[in-house]
């Protein structure tokens, strides 16, 4: 059984490693494929070309998983990369007449708006407060309206190895932290990887939707003083910052730990003081 990874950077990888310690053959599509590691067998493919030019697909290929990164924090190239990558990697699967069991794709909580602080889950309604953030709605239903059964799968706040921007403000003594409460939702690389295996491999039937971060939404300043306690340094004096562009809201992940997912770091404490140590490589 094969498991194709539409979009195998760095979150791609870590969980076509985790399929592959599964047992699963993995096959794993991105523009420099000499990145990807053994065992994931790793083709060229720019999934904003033509679908016909992407590789042929395995026909006994169970499992989809598409996730994709934009080149850069624009509308058009958002939509190369969401909207046209997603459209492009179902033309192939027709195309080559596969059809998985599972398709997930990596989707983000920017679709969601500012909630004024309140607990936002799968049930909230969508209102992208970006045009970046409209286009990965956008994705979202081409999905859904071609294949209804597919599992989205929206992100927030992906750190861990090599994802150091907190750590690195901390260190430097550049850290700006908020004078006012700023609300914050993470998830470290290794639980969204191993929420995407988990989706596709170990529930029977899963819902369309998931949220997928920690135990515990977090104010920011919080997080820093953790950040400078752990590293030993002290951090610059609280001042008026501009909110954060994930909006404040509180992102609930009950559907997904109802699904019988548990977090190897269920807090940024966890997960902060894995990185700290060097748990985890980032790949390529």
């Amino acid at each position: 059984m094969t498991v194709l990874i539409a979009g195998c950077g760095d979150l791609g990888t870590e969980a076509g490693l985790r399929f592959a310690a599964a047992g699963f053959s993995v096959l794993g599509w991105r523009r420099s494929p000499e990145n990807i590691p053994a065992p994931i067998m790793g083709r060229a493919a720019d999934l904003t070309g033509s679908s016909g030019e992407l590789p042929r697909i395995p026909a006994d290929t169970d499992v989809v998983v598409i996730a994709v990164a934009a080149g850069r924090r624009s509308e058009d190239a958002y939509r190369a990369a969401y909207v046209d990558g997603t459209a492009n990697v179902l033309d192939a699967l027709e195309r080559d007449g596969v059809h998985p069991q599972r398709i997930l794709f990596v989707s983000s909580t920017a679709v969601y708006g500012d909630a004024g602080g309140a607990w936002v889950d799968e049930n909230t309604p969508a209102a992208p407060a970006s045009a970046t953030g409209a286009v990965i709605l956008e994705a979202e239903e081409l999905l859904h309206s071609r294949r209804p059964d597919a599992v989205v799968l929206r992100l927030s706040g992906i750190y861990g190895p090599g994802r150091t921007r907190l750590i690195d403000s901390v260190t430097a003594g550049t850290a700006a932290v908020p004078a006012v409460p700023q609300l914050t939702n993470r998830i470290h690389r290794d639980d969204a990887a191993a929420a995407i295996v988990h989706l596709t491999t170990a529930v029977a039937d899963p819902a369309p939707l998931y949220v997928g971060v920690d135990d515990e939404p977090a104010d920011l300043a919080d997080v820093l003083r953790f950040l400078a306690t752990e590293l030993g340094r002290d951090l610059p004096e609280p001042s008026l910052t501009e909110s954060s562009r994930g909006g404040d809201r509180r992102l609930s992940n009950a559907r997904l730990s109802g699904t019988g997912f548990t977090f190897t770091y269920p807090t940024f404490r966890e997960g902060y003081r894995a990185v700290l140590a060097g748990a985890g490589v980032r790949h390529g």
